[in-house]
């Protein structure tokens, strides 16, 4: 059997498939990474600034602990003091979404139950996110996102 030669040709038509394969691939991930981005957390992030180690420090303040996890198509979410008495809050609104992408965002209704709040919400598996702010009794502001993993 005789060995073919390796021209330029052949260096050159390895090169070019090589580099189509890499610029190919790497289109792909930039523009699905662009069709997932969920957008902007605040609009002008300066102005947030401003005002954002007062309303840490009033967060602080409350010393609030948050936990969520799921329960029978049920997402319960726990917010409790330092002590681990359950809080109950003037208002809760909160969205529920994966953390890649909006098109799965809920906002469902959380009702408390004397323990925790807790919301209908079928989940399929994976990481999902709750983008919560509640109101505490005495009109501080409380903002969080908590994590959830929902197991399949």
């Amino acid at each position: 059997m005789q060995a073919r030669e390796l021209t330029g040709r052949h260096v050159a038509l390895i090169f070019v498939t090589a580099f189509t394969i890499i610029i190919g691939v790497n289109l792909k991930l930039a523009f699905s990474a662009v069709d997932t981005f969920p957008g902007l957390e605040v609009k002008n992030s300066y102005v947030a600034s401003q005002s954002f180690d007062a309303r840490r420090t009033a967060q602080q303040a409350l010393g609030w602990q948050v936990s969520a996890h799921t329960m029978n198509n049920t997402v319960v979410l726990t917010i409790q003091t330092a002590d681990g008495t359950p809080v109950q809050v003037q208002s809760l609104t909160a969205t529920l979404g994966r953390a890649t992408h909006v098109q799965d965002d809920i906002t469902p209704s959380f009702i408390f139950d004397g323990t925790a709040y807790v919301a209908e919400a079928p989940l399929g598996a994976g990481n999902w996110n709750i983008r919560m702010t509640a109101i505490a009794q005495d009109g501080t502001p409380f903002q969080q996102r908590v994590p959830l993993l929902v197991k399949g």
